[in-house]
């Protein structure tokens, strides 16, 4: 998270915002990594989580690094981080609502669905229709 908070300084310093989308996105994952780290180990001494806002966190991190990247028409900055926002809904329930959101950009593509990206996508936009 330091290297993470580094880098965005640094990007506002330099005003430099081409992996802007990707570097929030990252912040997302990394704050979720520390959700689930914590609430595992709280879980052992207390049914409750320590820190509930990580995940709301993490949500806000995704949504920005969408609104960046479409901002900028980097869809696939785009493509990740929906799909990484797609990941936290599911595993709160949102099947529906993570579905519909990463199905709109993942059908935006024409080529290159041999890519990891739009791979992980696929996959996922299977699982959210059971």
């Amino acid at each position: 998270m330091s290297v993470l908070a580094e880098a965005l300084e640094v990007m506002h310093k330099t005003g430099e915002r081409c992996d802007e989308a990707e570097l929030y996105r990252l912040k997302g994952q990394l704050t979720l990594q520390q959700f689930q780290v914590s609430s595992s180990k709280f879980q052992v001494t207390n049914p409750q989580p320590p820190i509930p806002n990580l995940q709301a966190e993490a949500e806000t991190c995704f949504l920005k690094a969408i609104e960046i990247a479409q901002r900028q028409q980097a869809k696939s900055w785009e493509l990740r981080a929906s799909t990484s926002l797609a990941r936290l809904w599911q595993s709160q329930g949102k099947q529906h609502a993570a579905r519909n959101m990463l199905s709109e950009i993942y059908n935006w593509f024409t080529e290159g669905f041999d890519t990891k990206d739009l791979q992980e996508a696929k996959v996922l936009l299977e699982e959210l229709k059971h």
